[in-house]
């Protein structure tokens, strides 16, 4: 335990920072008129027509598209389409910017993926909306539970994966949310193909049986608190969600399972000026409660619900019945029209040991990254990063900030 203290202290810090003084970031209006994104370069390049916003108080989805390829274990390259859809459902003035991502990928050796993922916010705040829907067909290496395997101590596992997360949240007070919702997730046809099963290469009992399917199907209850105005672009504000969930055989689940999610942030600017400057800082917490919990639904690096931590880590690398995660990021413009700018991270973590709560191992990651500004009015970047840790190192490309 003596390991993850500082990890903890990291933490906790950030969020004090002007914990007093709550952010309120509904009013904000942000002038992109002297800013260029992407778009404005290319009507200049073919001699388009200006775009033509309708007024402040009115409706508009702006979309950014990002077509890119990228490797998937075990199935080689596969392309992916990353959609973005921003908008808004009532005035700009007192509600937040709406977001929906749709990233399919697919190649030809029978791999794809339909992944969408939602925050909706109804006129003035009064209601958020969250959503997580997932069809996957992709294996995933892994390396079994705890810290201190080898980097090539890893067997590929091959499933089906259907994910039906919702949740609806009711506004208590400015910033503060409640509700309840609704997660299943189905794998189906677990295997490693090979002489070694997922039970025996892990000595984990649940959910790893060979060929076999795991279902798990729960209520969660939801406290959030964000006093973000856009989820692409996150500018000064702060936001902590924290998700119970109860799998339960009522609603089908093989197994009575309990988690715990809780997730936190913080972005603060340094200076008044235009350009960008700003610190952000995240960290969550996401442990089981008892045992039964399938193998696949253990916590893991890169599996949080928007799977964006760990950046310069491998995703499954890490897994344990518990996880603690905190990352840093400087961000900053380079250029005065918002077009270029960059990032530098560095992030950590630890996952519980096999049988115990006990953390042993901290795994550090560092990078940099380029930003380029597709679509000013939703403040989407295309995210270029470089990540590196102990024996692996990857390029991500994505749309909007990792957090």
């Amino acid at each position: 335990m003596h390991k993850i203290l500082p990890v903890l202290i990291l933490i906790a810090f950030p969020f004090l920072i002007r914990a007093q003084t709550p952010v309120d970031t509904t009013n904000v209006y942000i002038d992109t008129t002297q800013q260029k994104d992407l778009l404005d370069i290319g009507r200049k390049l073919f001699k388009m027509a200006p775009r033509r916003y309708p007024k402040n108080d009115q409706k508009q989805i702006y979309f950014s598209i990002l077509p890119l390829s990228n490797n998937v274990p075990g199935a080689g390259t596969v392309l992916v389409t990353s959609t973005t859809a921003g908008f808004y459902l009532g005035p700009r003035s007192t509600t937040y910017l709406s977001g929906v991502t749709f990233a399919p990928y697919f190649n030809l050796k029978g791999r794809y993926g339909l992944p969408i993922h939602s925050s909706v916010w109804l006129q003035n705040n009064t209601y958020n909306i969250q959503g997580d829907t997932r069809f996957l067909v992709y294996p995933q290496l892994t390396w079994g539970l705890g810290g201190g395997k080898p980097e090539g101590q890893s067997i590929l596992v091959n499933y089906d994966y259907i994910r039906f997360y919702q949740s609806f949240l009711k506004r208590i007070k400015p910033y503060l949310y409640a509700g309840i919702g609704y997660d299943a997730d189905y794998y189906i046809n677990i295997n490693t193909n090979g002489p070694v099963s997922l039970a025996a290469f892990t000595g984990y009992a649940f959910g790893t049986t060979q060929n076999s399917n795991s279902f798990s199907s729960g209520i969660t209850f939801n406290l959030l608190y964000d006093s973000r105005q856009n989820v692409f672009n996150p500018i000064p504000g702060g936001y902590t969600n924290i998700i119970y969930r109860a799998n339960t055989g009522i609603l089908g689940s093989e197994n009575n399972t309990q988690s715990v999610y809780v997730d936190l942030r913080k972005y603060v600017s340094l200076s008044e000026l235009s350009l960008k400057n700003q610190l952000a800082f995240w960290a969550y917490y996401w442990t089981t409660l008892g045992t039964g919990t399938p193998y696949l639904n253990l916590p893991s690096i890169g599996m949080d619900p928007y799977q964006r931590s760990g950046r310069g880590i491998q995703q499954n690398r890490y897994r344990g019945e518990a996880l603690a995660y905190f990352e840093t990021e400087y961000r900053r413009d380079i250029t005065v029209n918002g077009l270029l700018g960059f990032v530098v991270f560095a992030n950590i973590n630890s996952t519980s040991q096999p049988n115990s709560h006990q953390f042993a191992y901290l795994n550090p990651a560092a990078g940099a990254g380029l930003r380029v500004k597709f679509n000013k009015k939703s403040g989407t970047n295309i995210c270029i990063d470089y990540g590196i840790s102990k024996d692996y190192a990857d390029i991500s490309l994505a749309l909007g900030e990792a957090f």
